[in-house]
């Protein structure tokens, strides 16, 4: 099937085209990675959840056998072990595991989305990719309502946020369990990534993952989740 054509950028901002294909190295990797995995989704991956979210949820970029595969943010990637684990004990999403697309899992108050839409070799992607993608961040981050949260998983998601809400990163510097109010009257958290990395090498603890989630829960006045 023929792909549409990118969405140029001074087209209506949109949070997502599944034909996007910008950037050049990633839609390339894409290609050969479909040649290779035919069965895997190997587009762009679409935000997911309530689109009514008062928290929206920024990653990285899509896993190779996870979100890339699956077609959904962090369902089938490591990553996404602790993160729906401890979406589902803080009462956001009604099941705490996703492996596949096919899960029936409902978020509720809560939207995940990535920085980057598209796989990228050895899951680092270039400046100017995140850039390029920025706009269909902007465009998600814009519904997100006065007084709402925005959790950024690591730096590169923390900088991308930033600018697609028109901010300089110099003023918001990135730090792990740091919490800022920005100008748009949404409250910015910031945490590790929750990847097999620093997981496995104890940089984040589930504690303290927990505890970032908690520090949401009271922001949004939502109630505690039960002890661990």
């Amino acid at each position: 099937m023929k792909q549409k054509a990118a969405i140029l950028p001074d087209a209506p901002a949109l949070a997502y085209d599944a034909n996007c294909r910008r950037c050049a190295r990633l839609a390339g990797f894409l290609d050969t990675v479909r040649a290779q995995y035919p069965d895997y989704w190997c587009r762009p991956v679409a935000p997911f959840g309530d689109p009514q979210a008062r928290l929206v949820i920024v990653g990285l970029a899509p896993g190779m056998h996870g979100a890339n595969a699956s077609g959904r943010p962090f369902t089938g990637d490591y990553a996404g072990i602790l993160l729906y684990e401890t979406l589902h004990d803080f009462g956001y999403a009604d099941t705490p595991v996703s492996r596949t697309a096919a899960d029936r899992i409902t978020l509720t108050d809560c939207r995940i989305t990535n920085a980057v839409k598209c796989l990228p070799p050895e899951n680092k992607p270039l400046p100017a990719e995140v850039g390029n993608c920025n706009d269909y961040l902007a465009a998600d981050l814009a519904a997100l309502p006065r007084g709402g949260a925005l959790l950024a998983l690591g730096r590169i998601a923390h900088d991308a946020a930033l600018g697609a809400l028109g901010l300089r990163r110099s003023a918001y510097p990135f730090t792990h369990g740091a919490r800022v109010d920005l100008p748009s009257g949404v409250a910015l958290f910031d945490s590790y990534h929750c990847s097999r990395y620093n997981t496995n090498t104890g940089r984040l603890t589930r504690a303290m993952f927990r505890a970032v989630f908690e520090d949401i829960a009271r922001h949004l006045g939502r109630p505690a989740a039960p002890s661990a």
